[in-house]
């Protein structure tokens, strides 16, 4: 099977988180042999929609992982960004026929928990893109078996 080539889309915002999940989402990339072809950092999860948007549009891009962390203020701001971001990035993924692995922690988490949850958010991310890339792939060819995954 060809082998998977993903865009990151990283969050500056909360980069003491987000560095680390960069890392980590890497690390598993190579660990699952895909190529990491792309990283395009943008100032927050709220901004991700538009760098996925021009990644999606490369032809050398088979998937595009969001990286993120939305922590609790002291307002609903974080709710508004999260859900508004992750809306946008599904919307995104069925526009273009690409997925878009969610590694977006939060919202309503605080920096501990931000914390706490880079390596599984990072992972996950990287995963569920690497797992729809190879399940749509299968649907593509003919002949597909009726239940894949």
């Amino acid at each position: 099977m060809e082998r998977i080539s993903l865009g990151f889309v990283v969050g500056e915002f909360n980069a003491d988180i987000t560095q680390l999940m960069m890392e980590r989402a890497q690390a598993h990339a190579e660990f699952l042999d895909c190529n990491v072809t792309h990283i395009v950092r943008v100032p927050g999860a709220f901004d991700t929609p538009i760098a996925i948007k021009a990644l999606m549009e490369r032809e050398d891009v088979d998937a595009v992982v969001a990286l993120g962390a939305v922590l609790e203020g002291d307002t609903d701001h974080d709710q508004v960004v999260a859900q508004h971001a992750a809306r946008k990035m599904m919307d995104l993924a069925l526009e273009y026929g690409k997925p878009v692995g969610l590694g977006v922690s939060g919202p309503g988490m605080s920096r501990a928990q931000g914390q706490a949850r880079i390596d599984d958010y990072a992972r996950r991310g990287v995963e569920a893109a690497v797992k729809l890339v190879k399940r749509l792939r299968v649907v593509a060819k003919k002949n597909a078996p009726q239940m894949i995954g």
